[in-house]
This record gives structure tokens, sequence and C-alpha cells, in this order.
């Protein structure tokens, strides 16, 4: 009688099915700076015929990846590879110098109303014939 080539699972065997499910989009592989750089370099040292291809391999990466990250190697040698992702976060006085700018603004423009509002009572004040008694900085600054 002849034997199954490969043995066949037993009904009473637990043997974990593949999930059959593919998923709607597959998640996109990133790279650290780190890793890019240790395999840029890995793939500058080898000489021997083959070799590269086979550092792709047991990396799972494609020529593509390793033709990218050697021309960022060679136009920002670590500054590009190393360079962080998203906004550079801003310097930590910035948000306070900012703050005190807009609060300087703000003030400004209060003593620009407060002055005008004062200029108009003067003139109000004199067309009524109202007399307004004068500080004595106002004296010294007017002399």
């Amino acid at each position: 009688m002849l034997e199954p080539l490969a043995p066949r699972p037993t009904l009473g065997h637990p043997e974990a099915m593949p999930d059959p499910e593919v998923p709607e989009r597959p998640a996109r592989r990133r790279f650290s700076a780190e890793y890019k750089l240790r395999i840029v370099e890995a793939a500058n040292a080898l000489t021997e015929p083959g070799a590269i291809g086979a550092l792709l391999r047991r990396e799972g990466l494609y020529s593509s990846h390793l033709v990218d990250w050697r021309r960022q190697y060679r136009l920002g040698a670590l500054s590009s590879l190393a360079r962080p992702r998203g906004r550079p976060k801003p310097h930590p006085l910035a948000a306070e110098n900012e703050q005190l700018r807009r609060r300087n603004a703000r003030l400004s423009q209060r003593l620009t109303t407060a002055e005008r509002i004062i200029e108009i009572q003067g003139k109000v004040s004199e067309l009524l014939g109202i007399p307004l008694a004068q500080s004595s900085a106002d004296d010294e600054s007017g002399s």
C-alpha cells in the first residue's frame, strides 16, 4: 500500500488555519535612518558578485530601496537620512516670545485708544467751558 507524500492533519488535531481575510490595504513599511545608513554602508562594503542581492534578499528589500537610499546618502550624507520627519520643533522661548509680542501689541492698541478718549474728553470739556485740573506731571512735560 502507498503512503501519502505529506501527512494530513487529523480532525482531532487542532492546527491553526491561516486567516483567509485579505487586509484592505497593506501596512506600509517604514525604515529608520539608522537602518538605512547601516544597509547602505553594508552594501557599499560588499565586493563579491551577488553579495548585494544576497543582502537585499536577507533583509527583504528591493533594489529600488538601495538606489534611493544611496542617492540620499550621496546628496546629504547623514543629514538627509537622519533628518526627523515632520515639522521642526519650535524653540522653547519662541512661544513665550510670540505671546509677549501679542500682549505688547494689544496693550499698545489700548494705550492709543485711551489717549484718543482723553483727547476727546479734553475737547468736550473745552467746548462746555469746564476747566480741567492739570496734573503736575503734565506741567513738567509741557514746559
